[in-house]
């Protein structure tokens, strides 16, 4: 169910590469490719929206654009999130004819974001459709009735009149157990670890269809059977341990001395990789909303991070790497905020204060802009810079 997670990769990460320019069959035997040579085993640089961490800041989590003209930093907009409006409201309908909580209309909404960024997709992985990627080949239904979302969501929150496939009601404690770990119960995923990361999307995209998800349940749900055990319910760790608030914001940066540890070694130069970043601002086109990482990985001229979020880039640098709350960073180096949401924020840093950053003045372009502007337009915590180390990229 996670190929379309590559698919993204090689079809929206690209920027203006020729990699666009494929046909869909092109795209799908691309993703086959990845299968086999893992990258989706940990090269998905750019994952669906996921920011459940609070309201504060911009972007939210890297989402794939779509005709995102209305959208602001934090939301798409145009018929992409009419869509998944619509998508949202359908499957919440299911939930209320069900009689059950909104806690069930969340954790739905949460792995269609996951699954299908909420778009009722007619392909995936091996034979996976439809908005939670379920497969005819596994009981799930036909193509016909699994492309049909109160069909597909009835499917998720009930299952198989047989019980196999289980639906959400048929898990044990469903109401009670984290709803990540819900999700997965359902899906099975070989990444469980991702639909937790979907809470804060789904809220707010509950609240755009005006679904009510304090509502309780009006019926009595079957027992079900146990669902996954031994995991913690814990609140999640958003952001790098050490980070917080620097100096005062605002104040301006400086250039650092450059210089990069032996074992920073990218496909671009540091002088090449900030041509590249001022040319994509001159002439480039909408490709990046949210996908600042999927750009600074780019810019260095990696097709991927390795790694899902921003935030978690620069909590997985090197400690020797980390320069937390430090003003002084030398060109070419990346810089991170804290934005208040799962992904948080990188730029790349092109030297006299000024960065190259997605979203900051026109939601899915590159611009260059002073690198307080992170702060004093999205009220966001500098938390450091880094050399462009991608130990994961490829």
């Amino acid at each position: 169910m996670e190929a379309k997670d590559a698919l993204r990769v090689a079809a929206g990460a690209g920027g203006s590469g020729a990699v666009l320019k494929l046909a869909l069959p092109a795209a799908v035997l691309f993703m086959a490719f990845l299968l086999l040579v893992g990258i989706l085993g940990g090269g998905q640089s750019a994952q669906a929206i996921g920011d459940p961490c609070g309201d504060r800041g911009q972007p939210g989590a890297e989402i794939p654009g779509g005709d995102s003209t209305a959208g602001t930093g934090q939301t798409p907009g145009g018929s992409f999130r009419q869509k998944q409006i619509a998508n949202a409201k359908a499957i919440d309908a299911v939930a209320v004819k069900g009689k059950l909580s909104g806690r069930a209309s969340l954790i739905a909404l949460m792995t269609a974001l996951q699954e299908s960024t909420l778009i009722n997709i007619s392909y995936g992985h091996l034979d996976s459709i439809g908005l939670f990627q379920q497969r005819p080949s596994q009981g799930w239904g036909t193509s016909t009735q699994i492309m049909d979302p109160t069909y597909s969501a009835g499917m998720f929150f009930f299952g198989a009149a047989s019980g196999s496939p289980r639906g959400l009601t048929d898990i044990r404690d469903w109401e009670s157990m984290p709803l990540g770990l819900a999700a997965q119960a359902v899906q099975i995923s070989a990444y469980p670890d991702l639909y937790a990361g979907q809470e804060g999307a789904a809220r707010q995209i509950a609240r755009e269809a005006g679904i009510d998800l304090e509502r309780p349940a009006a019926g009595t749900n079957n027992p079900g059977v146990p669902g996954p055990s031994g995991a913690p319910d814990r609140p999640e760790k958003c952001y790098p341990e050490g980070g917080g608030t620097p100096g005062k914001p605002g104040e301006p940066f400086h250039d650092g001395a450059a210089g990069w540890p032996a074992s920073v070694r990218n496909p671009r130069s540091t002088a090449d990789a900030i041509r590249w970043a001022e040319r994509e601002a001159a002439t480039g086109g909408k490709n990046w909303y949210q996908m600042c990482l999927v750009f600074v990985a780019r810019t260095y001229g990696w097709s991927y991070s390795g790694v899902h979020y921003a935030i978690d880039h620069y909590r997985e640098m090197p400690a020797n790497m980390k320069h937390d709350k430090d003003r002084n960073p030398p060109p070419g180096a990346l810089m991170y905020w804290d934005t208040g949401k799962r992904a948080g924020h990188v730029a790349i840093y092109l030297g006299d204060g000024k960065i190259a950053s997605n979203d900051i003045k026109r939601p899915g372009y590159i611009d260059v802009v002073p690198a307080t502007d992170i702060e004093k337009k999205w009220g966001s915590t500098y938390l450091g810079w880094a050399p462009p180390y991608f130990p994961k990229g490829g």
